[in-house]
């Protein structure tokens, strides 16, 4: 086991890359995230998001750079990383031809949840995620916001240190989405528990993160809260901050109604004056 000590950062990246062939995913890529943060990937799909959370959470393996999570490093140590963290994939990974209740089962025998606890813990997360009473149905028979909100009561289950969330939201109605990101806030607040996510949805960085790193083309672009980056560059809004460092808007059909609605705004004002 390779622990190392650590300070108040429970993730440090230092110089990641990953390759695939002649394509860089992720360029040389350095952050911290303090413990007990709200920490946000912002940028659009093919940035190389998903690749880093990949990577942070053993599932692929640097090209070259170090990671360290909870004091492990990942190339060294997979079991204690994957001990200290829980995750919400992008795509469903849900069984559904189980219940709610029995997904939960399995994921705590996979981790080695104690017996004694392991009933009172699943009751309490269900109970938490408003899924209590939906216990003996079987997930197909779940909403995509509800599947989520299992999927995030799963992944709390063995009391992870980090929450990773791959664009936890993606597909959601705006009010799913709320309801999800109270949820997330609450964990946060009540167990001290970090969380990193990634997003394409400028309000939900803009909301939710208490720092965003804004990360294109494998890159990381600029790195600071929401105000922070508006200030930077000058800007209104974190779309116009995220405009300015890129050179680009998120893609259209990457973006939410709000989104575009927005940049319809924009455009029409521009074309008045």
């Amino acid at each position: 086991m390779n622990v190392i000590q650590a300070n108040d950062n429970i993730i440090t990246v230092s110089g990641l890359v990953k390759k695939f062939d002649d394509f860089t995913a992720v360029d040389g890529i350095s952050f911290e995230v303090k413990k007990g943060e709200i920490f946000a990937f912002l940028g659009p799909n093919g940035a190389g998001k998903s690749t880093t959370i990949k990577m942070l959470t053993t599932l692929l393996h640097p090209t070259s750079g170090q990671i360290i999570l909870n004091g492990f490093n990942p190339s060294h140590d997979k079991d204690g990383v994957r001990k200290s963290l829980g995750i919400v994939f992008q795509d469903p990974s849900l069984d559904d031809d189980l219940t709610a209740f029995e997904n939960m089962q399995f994921h705590a025998v996979c981790y080695k949840v104690p017996t004694d606890i392991r009933s009172s813990r699943i009751e309490e997360l269900l109970k938490f995620v408003e899924l209590w009473n939906r216990k003996n149905d079987l997930v197909k028979t779940f909403s995509g916001g509800m599947k989520r909100r299992l999927e995030i009561a799963r992944g709390l289950l063995h009391h992870p240190t980090v929450l990773f969330l791959d664009e936890p939201t993606l597909g959601l109605d705006p009010q799913t989405r709320n309801h999800m990101w109270s949820y997330v806030r609450d964990i946060n607040k009540k167990e001290g528990m970090t969380v990193f996510f990634t997003t394409h949805y400028m309000e939900e960085a803009d909301r939710v993160a208490e720092r965003i790193a804004v990360i294109d083309h494998g890159k990381i672009i600029a790195m600071g809260t929401g105000d922070e980056l508006k200030k930077q560059t000058n800007s209104g809004t974190l779309e116009d901050a995220f405009l300015s460092l890129t050179g680009h808007v998120i893609r259209e059909e990457e973006a939410t109604g709000l989104d575009r609605m927005r940049r319809m705004g924009q455009m029409w004002r521009g074309k008045r004056r």
